[in-house]
């Protein structure tokens, strides 16, 4: 935020980019699971994780795995969890030490709730949670805000570009029908940013306002140079 209260802009050059990790089988479709990478001056940000290996609690929906590829995605400074269903955080366990930040409510609700998540995903050894109680200002113009609906601790990654915000949306919406007519808290949040572009996570393009012109979308990408000093998102 800057000394108004307003939210602060990202600075120019900062991208986010869809990448996909797996397909599951949902009522006869196939359902992508996208994780989200976002290339900022002060630090690269991974938002979810998808997941790496086959459970025997989602063997019904086929999963067929394309697990993120570390040396390729290059160095990660911040994971964000928007929440911490089985497909979102299986991949947690390939960023110990690494700050994961996600909403109070969502943590205990995963590690208590009965068939909430897959536990022993949540909990991998070497795991680095950061807690929020609400929103946080990540870095300069990324802020996380909580959005209730899809689980009552879910969060949204906002990307505020000189444009307009940018939405990393997780579940908060699972097709683009759900944004058009808005029915939960989380929804109605991320319409009354007004947003240019909703990435979900399980579509491969991004929502997007009625009238909108589509822009060309950045592919994800390694670290130019892997060996440059740690960003700290905070």
């Amino acid at each position: 935020m800057d000394q108004t209260g307003a939210p602060s802009t990202a600075p120019a050059g900062v991208t986010v980019a869809p990448i996909h990790v797996a397909d599951l089988a949902v009522e006869g479709e196939t359902m992508p699971v996208c994780v989200h990478l976002i290339e900022h001056p002060a630090g690269r940000v991974l938002v979810d994780t998808g997941f790496t290996e086959l459970h025997p609690a989602v063997a019904d929906m086929d999963p067929r795995l394309f697990p993120l590829d570390l040396d390729a995605l290059g160095r990660i400074d911040a994971v964000v969890n928007t929440h911490l269903h089985f497909d979102h955080v299986g991949g947690d366990h390939l960023f110990p030490g690494i700050p994961i930040h996600v909403q109070t409510r969502e943590l205990h609700d995963a590690r208590t709730a009965p068939d909430y998540t897959i536990p022993e995903w949540v909990d991998p050894p070497g795991i680095r949670y950061v807690e929020h109680d609400g929103a946080h200002d990540l870095l300069p113009g990324v802020r996380l805000l909580p959005a209730p609906g899809h689980t009552p601790g879910s969060q949204i990654v906002v990307v505020d570009t000189a444009d307009g915000p940018v939405v990393i949306a997780g579940d908060t919406a699972v097709w683009f029908g759900e944004l058009d007519e808005p029915t939960t808290e989380g929804q109605r949040l991320i319409r009354s940013l007004n947003p240019v572009a909703v990435w979900l996570s399980h579509t491969h393009e991004p929502w997007r306002p009625t009238g909108a012109e589509p822009s060309a979308e950045p592919s994800a990408r390694p670290r130019d140079d892997p060996s440059e000093g740690p960003a700290t998102p905070e």
